[in-house]
């Protein structure tokens, strides 16, 4: 019998607490244990966890109860004294562990912090990602036993008062249980690297003595690792070195803008698999074969709320208004942008996210990542988001036959009016001026709104093509490069004015 047709005994399906149809009984059921266990802290005494269990509708008690916040309002009021060493402030105990994390637009990092119990919901979550490729159709068996190449942030955590931070993926490979050890590549020691280059020199000097069966990474940094390894030993394709490499886990960006160059790298079609794995928390994976969302965590470790991503919600610079409609898992409709809150078991409760999600199939609870919260172009009511510049990206690049990794818009001023300044990644030769002209056809097509509004205020559409090494080139000079590190898909702030400075080679 094929191993991913044995059924679960009851006992195994319960431990692990797979779903069953009843989203809200879920949802509200994780709510309960979340605020059960933090009843005694300073924020759930705060904050009346006990009155809000006693109540007949608990779900809507919380919204009530419990404000919403952003990282800067719950640092300031709350996880700044977890830094300071005090327990059971929003979590029981101390928090040991935090996951830096500065976005692609902030300057300066954010502590999120991890907890054991946080962990150890990811892990189940992780397994039950494992478990669901019995749902997939001819796979290849032989590989899910082969080498898990996870090229992640560095596990030489960094030492505070009484607590180590870095990236989560650093954080989770440290904490990796032993049973997985031999499967994990690129191993302890090169994973302690900080440096992100030679860890892959490092990486690409080992690649011939490692049996690769899955890979996992951001898109950007797992090609480029590929592309040296294919480089080093003069390979036609990197099935030339792992042939049992079948599956690709990938998140945190569309895959799609990469999808073509990647597909270059390879000697067969391989198993994509995309997940939605934040600092906060493991929040949704891809769990059939073809899907064109993931499955939202439900019956775990996160209770999730959902801000309608709208002008009733947001201002223009993409930050929530007073009291702004807060909907359950319920009360969701498909193909709707909504903002993403989460209360997790770290004490990240209410905590908007940063990202936009958007409902592909309720009855799965299957979603898709349609952006970020400031990641959106609207100077003049044009309501341009993430999905749909990928959208024309991936649409454009086809026609042209094309591959574009990377790009980023910026809106500014032209004239009296408005303009948008897309800057674009490609190694082929483009023409620009046509590439420009089919991205706005498109845009146009798939936006109504950036239709009216390119006949009247956006005036123009500019578009420069770059090589692909000016962009990782940037995320070096600025300390983002390997990890979880992605290229603003919107450039705004700070980082805009970096990125004109290293145009003009005054960033160093």
């Amino acid at each position: 019998m094929p191993l991913f047709d044995i059924q679960l005994p009851n006992s195994v399906a319960k431990a692990l607490r797979l779903p069953t149809n009843d989203l809200r009984w879920q949802q509200l059921r994780v709510l309960k244990k979340l605020l059960r266990k933090a009843r005694f802290t300073e924020f759930g005494q705060h904050f009346k966890f006990d009155e809000i269990l006693m109540s007949k509708h608990p779900g809507k008690k919380f919204q009530d109860m419990v404000p919403i916040y952003n990282y800067n309002r719950i640092y300031t009021e709350w996880w700044h004294k977890t830094l300071e060493g005090k327990p059971d402030i929003c979590w029981p105990g101390k928090i040991k562990y935090y996951a830096l994390s500065s976005g692609t637009s902030e300057s300066s990092s954010k502590y999120i912090p991890i907890t054991s119990d946080l962990l150890k919901g990811n892990r189940y979550v992780m397994i039950k990602q494992l478990l669901s490729l019995r749902n997939y159709h001819d796979i290849p068996i032989r590989s899910i036993g082969k080498g898990w190449l996870m090229i992640g942030g560095s596990t030489a955590l960094q030492k505070g008062a009484g607590y180590y931070s870095g990236d989560l993926s650093g954080i989770t490979a440290k904490k990796a249980p032993f049973w997985f050890q031999p499967f994990y590549k690129p191993g302890k020691k090169i994973a302690k690297e900080k440096d992100w280059e030679k860890k892959l020199e490092e990486i690409v000097e080992h690649a011939p003595h490692w049996d690769i069966g899955f890979v996992v990474g951001v898109p950007a940094w797992i090609q480029m690792c590929m592309e040296k390894i294919i480089e080093r030993y003069q390979l036609n394709t990197i099935h030339d070195i792992w042939p049992d490499l079948d599956f690709f886990v990938h998140g945190g960006v569309s895959f799609e803008p990469y999808k073509k160059g990647f597909e270059k790298l390879l000697g067969k079609p391989i198993t994509y698999i995309e997940t939605y794995l934040a600092s906060e928390g493991f929040i949704a994976y891809q769990d059939r074969q073809h899907a064109t969302g993931m499955r939202l965590v439900t019956n775990e470790h996160i209770f999730h709320e959902f801000v309608p991503f709208d002008y009733k919600n947001f201002d223009d610079n993409g930050d929530l208004v007073a009291n702004p409609e807060t909907l359950m898992i319920h009360e969701v409709e498909e193909g709707k942008d909504y903002a993403l809150l989460i209360s997790t078991s770290a004490g990240t409760w209410r905590y908007l996210i940063g990202d936009t999600i958007k409902f592909t199939d309720k009855e799965r609870c299957e979603i898709v990542i349609t952006g970020r919260t400031k990641h959106f172009l609207s100077l003049v009511g044009e309501h341009l988001s993430v999905d749909n510049m990928n959208k024309a990206i991936q649409i454009v690049s086809n026609e042209m036959n094309v591959c574009i990794p990377e790009y980023t818009v910026v809106g500014k001023p032209h004239g009296t009016f408005f303009a948008h300044h897309w800057y674009v990644a490609s190694d082929d030769a483009i023409n620009a001026e046509t590439l420009r002209v089919k991205i706005d056809e498109k845009l146009k097509e798939i936006n109504d709104d950036y239709a009216v509004e390119r006949n009247s205020a956006l005036q123009q559409v500019f578009l420069d093509v770059l090589p692909e090494e000016r962009f990782m080139e940037f995320m070096r000079l600025k300390g983002k490069i390997g990890g979880q590190h992605k290229f603003p898909r919107v450039l705004k702030g700070r980082m805009l004015e970096d990125w004109n400075k290293f145009l003009k080679g005054e960033l160093i």
